[in-house]
């Protein structure tokens, strides 16, 4: 497949989903924008190592987008960035097929979608140290105690991620629920890789724009996390292959 390298064969091993497969609704515009646009902007799993310069026919920076939902942050974030490249993950068909129509109504040309898991595409797909960035807004909290080994935002996987980033590259999570910003800010400053750029959690970076949802919630009093981790610039090491242990 255009793309993708082939000389990977990776280890695997079970692991919890952070997600759950819901049969919600898909409109006929969602259905039939992800019928069309897939074929064109989507990226199949496979156990291969994605090839970006292929993928997206340049070089530039690659960012990593994990669970966009309905997708109107990943499209505005790619539209005011065009000098970089976007790899959007989602499972869900309805957001997928609006993030589809945002492509394709606005032109986007950097931004491609697999939809799959994201802990196999991130073990599987992304070359080590290869990411200038990754994105992880408002994650599924799983509020009840029992559920929390569901959350994504793990020790195992966030150390995944880590392996994953250039020098310097950057974890940015965002969520509404204060308890799972305590805990991600605890499994990010516990990845030895990983540098926060704040004292705690950070001022919400231009980039991200404000969704509707979010906005509503602040004038209500809620309040937003943002996290932003950097990979330390002395981090690269010859274990980070062993990271594809991890699924």
């Amino acid at each position: 497949m255009a793309g993708q390298e082939t000389a990977y064969t990776p280890r695997r091993a079970a692991h919890i989903r952070s997600f759950v497969r819901r049969q919600g609704r898909v409109s006929n515009a969602q259905q039939r924008y992800h019928e069309d646009m897939m074929a064109k902007i989507g990226v199949a799993y496979v156990a291969q190592r994605v090839d970006f310069a292929t993928l997206f026919g340049r070089a530039a920076p690659r960012i990593l987008e994990i669970g966009f939902g309905m997708g109107e942050t990943s499209a505005a974030i790619a539209a005011l960035h065009p000098e970089s490249d976007y790899l959007g993950i989602e499972v869900h068909t309805p957001g997928v097929g609006s993030l589809c129509k945002l492509v394709a109504e606005q032109g986007l040309h950097n931004l491609r979608i697999v939809q799959h898991d994201a802990v196999e595409v991130v073990r599987d797909m992304i070359t080590p140290a290869s990411l200038a960035g990754v994105h992880i807004f408002f994650p599924d909290p799983w509020p009840k105690k029992r559920h929390h080994k569901r959350r994504l935002l793990q020790p195992p996987f966030v150390a995944l991620l880590a392996s994953r980033l250039q020098p310097d590259g950057y974890i940015h999570c965002a969520t509404d629920w204060e308890d799972y910003a305590q805990q991600m800010l605890a499994v990010l400053a516990a990845e030895p890789r990983l540098q926060n750029t704040a004292p705690d959690y950070a001022p919400r970076p231009a980039y991200r724009p404000l969704t509707k949802f979010e906005q509503r919630g602040l004038r209500l009093g809620h309040g937003v996390w943002d996290l932003v981790f950097r990979r330390r610039q002395d981090s690269l090491q010859p274990e980070d292959e062993r990271q594809d242990q991890f699924a």
